[in-house]
């Protein structure tokens, strides 16, 4: 209760989910999103926590733009107890057809924004706070075409046990969460948002019985930051029904 939060991405999706179990628990919550539109609909939808919201729209995958974001959050918050590293962006193409910005923009928002949000906010997280990174399980299995996304979330993997290590002896722990299948339909914003289609086997083909929810994510990233959580750091935590761990054999 009456931490300071962060979450990058959290206007949609997870970091929506995100957002709302801290402020359900009393705590200060600041989504940082690129999409103007969905963080003025939060604002509208949220009014009941209008006092607890401080919606930062930003591009975290440059250094610029989360220097000026967080001068901005400085003058509203002296301290930054809970980092989320959400944001998160998607391609699916050949490799042969993949260019060298579409690699370089996956990279940036995906990792290089959880070396500058750490980087930059690391002056206002006091000793028990604590930084989650939202990888995926693509970061441990693959499909065809996900180059760009799979590395980058490697890449989380392994900067979350660096960062880890070298904040310790400030008493800032860091964690992973790596989601399998979350299914995001209804916390979009309202023009994308629709009622989820799900067949039976979406639900069946994970040993959980049933595909992820953005809620699934959100109690985790509450349960860590607590003093609950207090001697997991550097650790990576996979949500995803059981799936990374079923065998898979043609019949």
């Amino acid at each position: 209760m009456d931490k300071h939060v962060v979450v990058t991405g959290g206007a949609q999706g997870i970091g929506k989910a995100i957002c709302q179990a801290f402020l359900e628990e009393g705590d200060w919550v600041s989504p940082w999103d690129i999409d103007n539109e969905a963080l003025l609909e939060l604002e509208e939808e949220w009014h009941a926590w209008r006092d607890r919201i401080l919606p930062v729209s930003c591009d975290v995958s440059s250094y610029e733009a989360v220097h000026k974001a967080k001068n901005f959050l400085t003058q509203k918050w002296s301290k930054v107890d809970v980092l989320v590293n959400n944001a998160g962006v998607f391609i699916h193409k050949p490799l042969l057809e993949l260019t060298e910005e579409e690699w370089d923009w996956v990279l940036g928002v995906n990792l290089k924004s959880i070396f500058l949000l750490a980087q930059a906010l690391l002056p206002l997280m006091p000793h028990g706070a604590s930084i989650l990174n939202i990888a995926s399980t693509r970061a441990l299995m693959s499909e065809a075409n996900t180059e760009a996304y799979s590395a980058s979330k490697g890449g989380v993997l392994a900067l979350t046990h660096a960062l880890a290590i070298s904040l310790g002896p400030r008493k800032i722990r860091v964690n992973a969460i790596s989601p399998g299948w979350i299914e995001v339909s209804s916390w979009k914003k309202k023009r994308e948002r629709q009622e989820p289609f799900l067949r039976p086997i979406d639900h069946l083909q994970h040993p959980a019985q049933r595909v992820g929810k953005p809620e699934d994510i959100a109690s985790l990233c509450v349960f860590l930051a607590s003093e609950k959580a207090g001697f997991i750091t550097g650790a990576q935590v996979v949500v995803d029904g059981g799936m990374t761990r079923k065998m898979i054999y043609a019949e």
